[in-house]
């Protein structure tokens, strides 16, 4: 789960090198087609896609469409409320979601240790997010935020029930496929023409490849061995990634409050990573 949180946090680093006139949505249009298909090839080249009959129908439809809203909200989030808000609603509330729906749908209870290393590294999350853009609240926008949330800790629920049945490259293979087939209209309507340049199509080739095929690669497998919620909150090292590479590649300063931050988020991890204690027999 941590590698996979890692990769994910190259994301805003490479969009931060992709050519001038790109629109979100549309390079997380590119990213899951491109994505879907290596898993795609990935999967096949395995033989784990040999017997797709009796797939369930409402969970694979559930996570995928889930998967394809959360790249909308998120964007869209972000452009109507700005990044700070946008990140910490989406990424603080989905940890929270998700325990929630763990529970709900599957009995899984979180626990107390959960409870608290979540809140430090939503904390840590807060404040290496806001330093960097202008807080403004939209309403619209903190719901959308929220919707992306919703939809992260639904899909990962649903994925969850995949995975205890099918192998995980083909559980990430069919959904990835189906929320590249939601999102394409977009890449009919979006401004493409940055695919042009070497520098756009490495981009791309890396949010599909690195930042989407190899990183649920990793999250299939960390979803098999633990809860729904400690899956997502372990996902929050994905903004301590973002901002140790903002450091190091795009020169951004290391303020105090980063550094507070980034130590809250480790704190966090660190002690829901640690095995648990078992009671003497």
């Amino acid at each position: 789960m941590l590698a996979a949180a890692v990769l994910w946090g190259t994301t805003g680093t490479a969009q931060a090198f992709a050519p001038e006139g790109t629109q979100p949505a549309v390079i997380g249009a590119v990213r899951l087609a491109v994505g879907g298909l290596a898993l795609f090839i990935f999967a096949s080249a395995r033989g784990v896609l040999r017997e797709l009959k009796g797939w369930p129908l409402v969970p694979t439809g559930l996570a995928a469409a889930c998967m394809a809203a959360y790249q909308v909200f998120f964007f869209e989030a972000v452009a109507k409320t700005g990044v700070a808000v946008g990140t910490i609603v989406a990424i603080g509330s989905a940890p929270l979601f998700a325990g929630g729906l763990g529970f709900l749908v599957r009995r899984e209870s979180p626990g107390l240790r959960w409870m608290v290393a979540t809140l430090l590294a939503v904390a840590g999350c807060a404040l290496l997010t806001v330093p960097k853009a202008e807080v403004s609240v939209n309403p619209a926008g903190v719901l959308l935020a929220l919707g992306a949330g919703i939809a992260y800790a639904i899909c990962t629920v649903a994925a969850k029930g995949l995975l205890e049945e099918r192998p995980p490259d083909a559980v990430m293979a069919v959904l990835f496929c189906i929320a590249a087939i939601l999102l394409s209209p977009l890449l009919f309507v979006g401004n493409l023409i940055w695919l042009q340049e070497g520098r756009g199509i490495a981009v791309a080739l890396h949010l599909g490849l690195v930042a989407t095929a190899a990183s649920y690669t990793f999250f299939a497998r960390g979803l098999e061995a633990v809860p729904v919620a400690t899956a997502v909150t372990l996902g929050l090292a994905e903004p301590f990634t973002a901002a140790t590479l903002g450091v190091v590649l795009l020169g951004e300063r290391l303020t105090g409050s980063v550094m507070l931050g980034a130590g809250l988020i480790l704190a966090g991890l660190v002690m829901l990573s640690m095995p648990k204690k078992r009671m003497p027999s």
